[in-house]
């Protein structure tokens, strides 16, 4: 992949697609393509065929995606398996019409078994039974996965899944609705300092356990795997794909003071009460990636967990 190939970022304003681009720029690529949602619809089919007629992009980040955490994936599941399905089945196969060299679609560790054997290995896909409460999400990443791996055997396409663990990172979503639980609690607390209330209230007991990697750490990997591994290179028993994350997790009881601690760090002899709702759903006792293959090709992540809350709750307050 050279300095001038053509490059187009799918989601280059989410928080994937944000920091692949803003590693790129880094590294010197200078002929990045990307369309904002007004711009480009990645839901429709015809408008995304034309975009890739048109652009003849090289290689292919696919990192849009509808996202939200436990409360989303319940209150909209036919929105998330729709929207990610064709998302996915639109972008992978305009690349395959368009000769696309090389395309790299983002996954998520959800698609694994509720109880997955810890950590979970890339082998460990469709072995069990799903979580209930992000299965539509989870079948749509799949979908896309297998779709990807059906290309590479029938065509001899080059396209690569990377599942990455929790992600969270500058450009982030906080929407109290639909946000992940890293930057929904950091939202929380950030509230709760300001009103002066001396308790938060969060679902479940606080007992999953959860992995996280700050998402520069995953643009990097992503880089990485598109500059130097194809997925022949990579596929397994389960298709061509590779788990991405820190390797450490922890409880969301830990998680949540933390992130506590963090955001009243600048605040004297005031912090608040977590309680604890368990009439609200827990999701999966714990999500720990294997992250074997992709450290034997030299990624390593580089920013920990408390320096990452730092940069993150940084970069809310500022908007």
């Amino acid at each position: 992949m050279n300095k001038n190939a053509k490059i187009y970022i799918a989601g280059h304003r989410g928080l994937v697609g944000g920091a692949v681009l803003r590693k790129l720029q880094v590294d010197g690529y200078t002929n990045l393509l990307f369309r904002s949602h007004a711009e480009l619809d990645l839901l429709d089919q015809s408008a995304v065929n034309v975009f890739f007629e048109k652009e003849k992009p090289e290689y292919v980040f696919l990192a849009a995606a509808k996202v939200g955490g436990i409360g989303a994936n319940s209150a909209y599941p036919a929105d998330f398996i729709y929207q990610n399905t064709m998302i996915g089945f639109n972008v992978v196969h305009a690349a395959y019409k368009n000769n696309v060299k090389k395309l790299i679609n983002l996954g998520s560790s959800c698609i694994y078994p509720k109880f997955a054997p810890q950590p979970m290995k890339e082998e460990y896909l469709l072995t069990d039974l799903l979580e209930q409460t992000n299965e539509a999400y989870a079948i749509a990443k799949i979908n896309v996965i297998k779709l990807c791996t059906c290309y590479n055997r029938q065509y001899g396409t080059n396209y690569l899944s990377v599942m990455p663990t929790n992600l969270y990172g500058p450009g982030d979503n906080y929407d109290p609705n639909d946000s992940h639980v890293l930057p929904a609690l950091i939202r929380k607390f950030h509230e709760a300092k300001i009103s002066g209330s001396d308790r938060v209230a969060l679902w479940g007991d606080g007992s999953p356990r959860r992995e996280f990697l700050f998402s520069d750490d995953l643009a990097s990997a992503l880089v990485l795997l598109m500059q130097k591994n194809n997925a022949v290179d990579l596929s397994n028993t389960a298709g061509d794909f590779v788990n991405v994350g820190s390797g450490k997790d922890l409880t969301i009881k830990e998680l949540a003071e933390k992130i506590r601690d963090i955001v009243y760090k600048d605040v004297s002899n005031r912090t608040c009460h977590i309680e604890w709702d368990s009439s609200k759903p827990n999701g999966t006792p714990q999500k720990l990636l294997d992250i074997s293959r992709i450290t034997t090709l030299g990624f390593s992540p580089k920013v920990g967990l408390t320096r990452g809350i730092e940069l993150a709750y940084k970069d809310f307050i500022s908007k």
